[in-house]
């Protein structure tokens, strides 16, 4: 793995990290608050206009981020892509960065030339 492939899966890793640690640090205290309320969550999600919009923003989101693991994952035959997907749970800002650290780190390890 040369340095700027290096830079790079630095760069996803530190970018996963914050899109766990920002949408976590928001969703924990309310956890904490109101637990598993799905019903006061939903409701509180879609209370006005702005957060609709951010929610269907997340949601489509998150299924291009699935659906793009799953065939790039295949495409160059990563194995466990159940983890990235499984950080869908927290959000794609988790999911999509932390697939495309374990997608360049495959990458060295294949000898495989990106298009």
């Amino acid at each position: 793995m040369d340095k700027a492939e290096n830079i790079l899966r630095n760069i996803y890793l530190l970018l996963a990290a914050l899109g766990a640690a920002l949408p976590l640090s928001q969703f924990v205290p309310w956890l904490s608050a109101y637990g598993l309320n799905l019903p006061l969550l939903l409701q509180q999600a879609t209370s006005s206009s702005i957060s609709a919009f951010a929610w269907a923003d997340v949601l489509v989101s998150g299924i291009a981020v699935a659906v793009f693991i799953l065939v790039e994952g295949n495409r160059i035959a990563m194995q466990r892509l159940w983890l990235p997907l499984l950080c869908l749970a927290v959000g794609p800002s988790l999911a999509l960065p932390f697939f495309l650290f374990l997608r360049e780190g495959h990458l060295a390890a294949t000898g495989t030339v990106r298009a």
